[in-house]
């Protein structure tokens, strides 16, 4: 199996870099949710590295602790 990145122009796929397969190989398309480059994706999420206080990462963490304390049956 071979992954491919690529990108969608408006009538067609083109790949980021060149690759080799067969005339009329079958392949899978993935639609990512979010268009922006994966150097644009990766920014935004160091940008949020870091960014919750000590306080509402404690107060982040018990919620966690207390949804594990939830018995499914009671909904």
């Amino acid at each position: 199996m071979l992954a491919v990145k690529a990108y969608y122009d408006g009538q067609t796929f083109v790949p980021e870099n060149p690759f080799k397969a067969e005339i009329n190989q079958k392949a899978i398309i993935t639609i990512l949710d979010n268009n922006a480059s994966d150097a644009l994706q990766k920014e935004r999420l160091l940008a949020l590295a870091g960014s919750l206080s000590d306080k509402d990462y404690r107060e982040v963490e018990e919620a966690l602790e207390d949804t594990g304390k939830v018995y499914l049956g009671e909904w």
